[in-house]
């Protein structure tokens, strides 16, 4: 047997092996096997990794942007070249399909696609004579040394919601992707190397609390922003914040998606699969609630039929329509949470627990699962339970739908689907969520519009994206001169005279 590869740091542009100690073994979902070992970097590694971006950050700063943007032109067709090799590393680590993994890979595309705009996206204001013989004008300056840390649900989109427009904006980054699928992460960031990216402007490290702590703490490091649970997320937020830092954390969600009676009953019920059962329930825009408003409800029976015709198997089955939970932890939480619903008095009318799927009996896998008669103090609609699980909840209207949904703590995401017009524009001025789909289940919005999360899944007031990521990654100097050229020749002559 061949041995077990050991992941590789990037620091100062080179692959160099960890002196740790401590290293996680990185398992394939489907099958339990060791595919490559992690290290828990230590401090001293890290501190490496910021003295090289730190040095990186005096010259890359100052190199011009269309410098940086031919690095972002290169880098998106590296990525898009490099599709089907990035897919197959989340699959393999991650359990995701091949087709949900290849979907992943071009939604960070556009990311780096957008980045390549930042010749524009950064520039200043200017106003002549704001008062007699005085111009003001704002520079859009980067801010040195940034960090990433990434959840383990998307690990090629997530970094591209971080370093690409980083470091076009100027600064240099350290990444810290997630322990449990970090091979992907890595192979990205080669890329960019590829692409003409400077030794020292993007470097990666590996690790679990220790690093992400480190990393709010490391003085050099000036904003950091992470991607994950609600729990991790809020920590990271207060104590980089504590240390002075920028920071953004977009964190846990419970996605609703109303349906009313007049909608498009097979586009509604069609979307409604995909979004609750995709990427076995592991994304933050997930739709983890239906609420289905009067006679909507009587579509529920087929909504389930629709469900047990999904198939599910190892993720390198291009048929499959959802493959393995990440992790056995992932696994007995979820099916834990399933049996609390039962516990406290839903109905649980498609149970996918004890799945088992031939030839991968070790698989992490959960079919998908659907309550009803769920109500707003049951621990499955309480919890984020990031897996394949769909409570419904039935009412009379949707001004019953919009209250019930802004009760909820959560502000990530959430859609409506109707042919009403005003219904549709009621919903949207009236729902206090961040992000809103109209006939759409996943509202992320296209790269060049930014990604606003809102209440107990945001903290900070910028979020990754659009034009909220270039205010987050730069800062803004105002200035205010005056030049007197013209005055000081006048007086020279009248002196002369």
């Amino acid at each position: 047997m061949s041995e077990v590869p050991r992941i590789p740091l990037l620091i100062g542009g080179e692959l160099v092996q960890s002196k740790t100690t401590e290293w996680r073994d990185v398992l394939n979902p489907a099958t339990q096997e060791v595919v490559a070992k992690v290290p828990f970097a230590t401090r001293e590694e890290l501190d490496k990794a910021v003295a090289n971006a730190k040095e990186a950050y005096g010259k890359w700063r100052n190199t011009s942007q269309a410098t940086r943007t031919r690095v972002m032109l290169n880098l998106q067709k590296l990525v898009r070249d490099n599709t089907a090799a990035l897919a197959k590393s989340i699959s393999l680590e991650h359990g995701k399909t091949l087709p949900d993994a290849e979907g992943e890979v071009g939604r960070g595309l556009e990311v780096i696609e957008h980045a390549c705009a930042m010749a524009s996206l950064q520039l200043g204001e200017y106003a002549e004579n704001a008062a007699t013989g005085i111009d003001v004008y704002t520079l859009i300056q980067p801010l040195g040394v940034c960090a990433g840390i990434t959840a383990f649900n998307f690990p090629i989109m997530l970094p591209c919601f971080m370093f690409p427009m980083a470091i076009s904006a100027g600064n240099t980054f350290i990444l810290k992707p997630s322990e449990q699928d970090p091979s992907s992460s890595l192979m990205l960031a080669q890329l960019a190397l590829e692409a003409g990216l400077p030794p020292g402007v993007l470097n990666v490290v590996h690790g679990g609390p220790d690093m992400a702590n480190g990393i709010c703490d490391h003085p050099d490091i000036k904003a950091v922003s992470f991607i994950g649970s609600t729990h991790v997320g809020t920590q990271i937020y207060q104590r980089a914040s504590q240390a002075g830092k920028r920071c953004q954390a977009m964190m846990g969600a419970k996605n609703h998606c109303v349906i009313l009676p007049d909608a498009d009953r097979d586009v509604a019920l069609n979307q409604l699969v995909g979004a609750a059962f995709g990427a076995a329930g592991q994304r933050c825009m997930a739709t983890s609630v239906a609420v289905m408003v009067g006679a909507a409800k009587d579509w529920l029976p087929d909504f389930v039929e629709r469900a047990k015709k999904l198939k599910v198997n190892v993720g390198s089955d291009r048929g499959a329509d959802l493959g393995p939970l990440v992790s056995p932890n992932a696994r007995t939480r979820v099916e834990g949470l399933i049996q609390k619903g039962v516990d406290e008095g839903a109905e649980l009318l498609l149970d996918g627990r004890d799945l088992s799927v031939k030839g991968y009996e070790k698989g992490n896998f959960v079919g998908p699962t659907v309550f009803s008669g769920v109500k707003a103090g049951m621990s499955i609609y309480q919890e984020e339970i990031f897996g394949p699980v769909l409570c419904v909840v039935c009412v009379d209207t949707l001004e019953e739908a919009v209250a019930f949904i802004n009760a909820n703590p959560n502000g990530n995401g959430v859609a409506v689907f109707t042919q009403d017009g005003g219904a549709a524009r009621y919903f949207q001025h009236n729902i206090d969520v961040g992000q809103i789909g109209i006939n759409i289940p996943i509202p992320v919005p296209v790269a060049w519009f930014s990604f606003t999360g809102s209440r107990a899944s945001k903290l900070g007031d910028l979020g990754p994206n659009g034009k909220q990521a270039v205010h987050f990654w730069t800062q803004t100097k105002t200035v205010t001169a005056r030049w007197s050229a013209h005055a000081k020749e006048v007086n020279t002559t009248i002196s002369m005279k």
